[in-house]
This record gives C-alpha cells, structure tokens and sequence, in this order.
C-alpha cells in the first residue's frame, strides 16, 4: 500500500442505503457540522434539546437510515434506535478519555505500554509501580500534546498530582519519534512520522513535531486496521512507538488534526464525502 494517497474505499459493515427520491431533499443528514457544505448531506446542527428541532426535521431523523456526524450529545441515541451512524458510537464514547482507551487496549489484548490510574487516595503506590522517568497525562483535556508530561523526580510528580483526581501514568519509552495512521472506516488514508523537535520529548505537531513521510513499515498498516476494527474506531488517528521490536498503540485520536493530510494535498471532507457516497 502506498500510504500517501487515499485509498479507493470498498464497502465494509454498512449496507448500501435506499433512499426515496426527492430532488429537494439530500439523501443524508447530519447533525454536526464537519460535513456542512456538502452537496449530498442536509446539516440540522447541534440544539441543546431534541424538541428543539422542527417537526420536519424529527421527521428526517426519524425516516434517516444513516446519520452523519451525529454528536456525542446525539450518537448513543440514535444507537439505541437502531439507526447507523458515522462515526461510530465507539468513537465518540471514548474521544478524549485515556482511561477508557487503556481499559479497553488491555481487555482487547493490543499492546499497550504499563498504565495504571491513581484516586487521590492511592496516590502514595506510584512510586512503587514505577521508578523515574515515567510520563504522566491528564485523563481527559490533554490532546495536541497538552496535560503530558515526563516525570523524572517527586517534585515534578508532586506539581502534577496538582492537576487531577486521578493520576494517569504510563512508563517511558524512549523514543525520538511516534508513527501515526488515520483510517476512515477502517480504511487507512494516511500514515506518517512525528519526530520530536530538539530539547522536546513531545512528537505532537503543536508542540513543534516535524511531520515525515518516508519510510513507513508496511506491517504496521495492517495492525492499525485489526486494531481500530477491534475498538470499533472508524474515524480515528492511531498513534504507535516502537520499542525493542514490539509496536505499542499509544492512544486513539478522533481529533487527529489537518496537517499533514494538507501537507499531502488531500481534502479530508471529500475523502468522507466519496467513502459515504460508496454506501449506495
């Protein structure tokens, strides 16, 4: 695979919608607005509450068989309903939440570095878990390389438990350079190098990462596709570091940023757009 240019996707779990001819109508909808401004996809935006809508927009809802961008406010409903959506309900459920995304990892057997979390009240065990240096993350809030942080003596430890309830931490392993894969229905689009710039541990692209598209292992494509299928991430930037020959799965980003898919040339709305018009 040639992991620069995007894939020609082929059908995967959805099966191909029906839809009821009406010239004035799009043949999706959506409820955020990441697809907005396409011409095939109808966007009610995001209301606080669900009679806040008209009743012809209920409507559409409700005849809907497939919702676009539905929200974390929106997503488990439409679920329970029986409705397909894109994302899926497992991406938006565990977006942004480290705990959840390693709870998962371990119970799906994906190698994951050794993690453990920390109430207030434990908080004195980890430095029996775990010698220096050893990262530490918020929980939640910490995406774009932000609420991360390396460890390497008890008053950094100390400033950190400052910042959360729950202590997230993670050994460290060395490394000058992480590898990230962006699939989109399982289908890989994307996969490049961040390299951490000098002085800097972080290979986040705000916290000054250099992108790199050379030299990609063929291999890796294949776990991140297993991998996202295995978490029922279908919209996702998988990020991985290699240690002593073993590839571990870092974390799961549904925020995955822009960059490098512009560096590429590639438009990531008419990547979604030409994977949802292969539906039908």
């Amino acid at each position: 695979m040639d992991s620069h240019k995007p894939v020609r996707f082929k059908p995967d779990r959805h099966k191909p919608v029906r839809f009821k001819p009406d010239k004035h109508i799009p043949p999706f909808i959506a409820i955020g607005r990441r697809l907005e401004g396409l011409p095939e996809v109808m966007t009610l935006g995001v209301k606080p509450n669900f009679l806040d809508y008209t009743r012809s927009e209920r409507k559409l809802m409700e005849e809907a068989e497939l919702i676009l961008d539905p929200t974390l406010n929106f997503a488990q409903f439409f679920t329970t309903m029986g409705k397909k959506i894109f994302p899926s309900l497992e991406t938006h459920l565990y977006a942004d939440e480290k705990i959840k995304q390693t709870t998962l990892f371990y119970m799906l057997g994906i190698p994951h570095p050794q993690t453990r979390f920390y109430y207030r009240r434990h908080h004195d065990d980890i430095l029996k878990d775990f010698m220096f240096p050893f990262i530490a993350k918020l929980p939640r809030a910490s995406s774009q390389g932000r609420g991360v942080f390396k460890i390497t003596n008890t008053e950094e430890l100390e400033q950190y438990l400052q910042l959360t309830h729950v202590a997230y931490i993670q050994e460290y392993l060395p490394h000058d350079r992480d590898l990230r894969v962006i699939l989109i229905d399982y289908q890989p689009i994307l996969a490049y190098w961040r390299e951490s710039p000098p002085g800097n541990f972080k290979t986040n692209i705000f916290q000054g990462g250099i992108i790199k598209f050379d030299n990609i292992p063929r291999e890796i494509i294949g776990m991140a596709q297993e991998m996202a299928r295995k978490c029922r991430f279908d919209d996702v930037g998988l990020d991985f570091i290699q240690d002593h020959g073993t590839w571990y799965l870092i974390e799961a980003n549904m925020k995955y940023g822009r960059r490098a898919l512009k560096n590429k040339g590639m438009d990531l709305k008419a990547i979604i757009r030409d994977r949802v018009l292969s539906w039908y």
